[in-house]
């Protein structure tokens, strides 16, 4: 994922106190996850970054891992505004990225939570305070920057994800971004499938896709009703 600052929505942001727990108050949920410190973290590679917090739920939590799912977001002009993110360089750390990708775990009758390594926000965080300070509203954007959500099962992405992390080579097969010290993660069937799970479009790919206001019923509303 890239990031660029978006210096005209920056006078509309709020201004946000930095924080990094791994405690969730009045709530009875499980943390899933070890603290930020300790999870395996490649700047850039969010997409492999939610493939070890799977794989990590599923060594140490598997009977958890049903209700987990892999979030990535994007859309068709690969320019998604994200607020609270450590890569921003805007007092409310704004930023512009082609894609994104978290975990959301939402166990039987407790709401939802979201782990994202790049957020400024606490780790896990409630769905709903994550949504509203990460995405906002889409209603005051134009809409090349409206934000789309594939949400795959994440037993299903840690089983078939693969990449060769080809999208930070450049031409003379250098790193645009330092990729992580441990081998690829591919398939015996497949060396490549990231563009499926960036890709928006609703009749093909992975799981479902969803705008803005179907992933907040799906995950928020569901789980307080």
């Amino acid at each position: 994922m890239s990031k660029e600052p978006n210096a005209s929505a920056e006078g509309a942001a709020n201004k946000f106190q930095r924080q990094d727990t791994a405690t969730l108050p009045n709530s009875n949920i499980i943390n899933i996850l070890p603290l930020r410190s300790n999870c395996v973290y490649t700047s850039g590679y969010c997409e492999e970054n939610v493939w070890k917090m799977c794989e990590d739920v599923s060594t140490r939590l598997p009977s958890e891992l049903q209700h987990c799912y892999v979030v990535f977001v994007s859309n068709k002009a690969r320019t998604i505004p994200l607020w609270r993110q450590r890569a921003g360089e805007t007092e409310d750390k704004l930023v512009i990225y082609d894609y994104h990708a978290m975990l959301l775990y939402m166990p039987p009758g407790e709401r939802c939570v979201v782990y994202d390594l790049d957020s400024e926000l606490p780790f896990p965080t409630h769905f709903h305070k994550y949504v509203t300070e990460t995405f906002r509203t889409d209603h005051v954007l134009d809409p090349d920057y409206f934000r789309y959500f594939r949400v795959i099962p994440a037993a299903q992405y840690l089983q078939n994800f693969a990449s060769d992390r080809r999208h930070w080579r450049k031409a003379d097969n250098t790193w645009l971004k330092t990729p992580p010290s441990y081998p690829v993660i591919n398939t015996s069937e497949c060396s490549h499938n990231m563009d499926q799970y960036v890709d928006m479009d609703q009749t093909k790919g992975p799981g479902q896709v969803l705008n803005l206001t179907q992933i907040v019923k799906r995950f928020y509303q569901q789980s307080t009703s």
